[in-house]
């Protein structure tokens, strides 16, 4: 995959289970930045971002422009009478933007969340994907 595809909007480059995302402007929930795979074929792009304990309701895809932007909340299951004395996820809040290459139809992006795992399907643009020409006998 090049890097005109897809190209991720974030200046600070530390540890990506640990920093905060950084925030856009008008939002003030810090918020962790999901590892995200990104595989390329003819036809497309496959993301697929780790969003452990995002539930389908909690779960916010926004196109806007070439921007992608995923946002995820985490709501652990904790039982009624109990509080968590240690927690490891400290911000329960998942973020991650993308800008879409020109050659991605943004319009027909499909999404599947299974196991905490969200897989977004971003298929080419039809003048960017590969056809066959057809040869004629002359």
């Amino acid at each position: 995959m090049n890097d005109t595809m897809v190209a991720e909007r974030q200046e600070n480059r530390h540890d990506a289970a640990e920093a905060p995302a950084r925030q856009p402007r008008g939002r003030e929930q810090p918020a962790t930045t999901p590892r995200v795979d990104v595989l390329e074929d003819g036809t497309g792009i496959t993301l697929l971002a780790d969003l452990p304990g995002v539930s389908r309701d909690a779960l916010e895809i926004h196109v806007e422009g070439d921007s992608l932007t995923i946002e995820g909340q985490v709501s652990p299951a904790t039982p009624e009478a109990m509080e968590a004395t240690y927690a490891e996820v400290r911000v329960p809040r998942f973020r991650r933007m993308f800008t879409l290459s020109r050659e991605l139809d943004g319009s027909r992006i499909e999404a599947q969340l299974k196991d905490g795992v969200l897989r977004l399907r971003i298929p080419k643009q039809e003048h960017a994907q590969p056809r066959r020409v057809q040869v004629k006998v002359a």
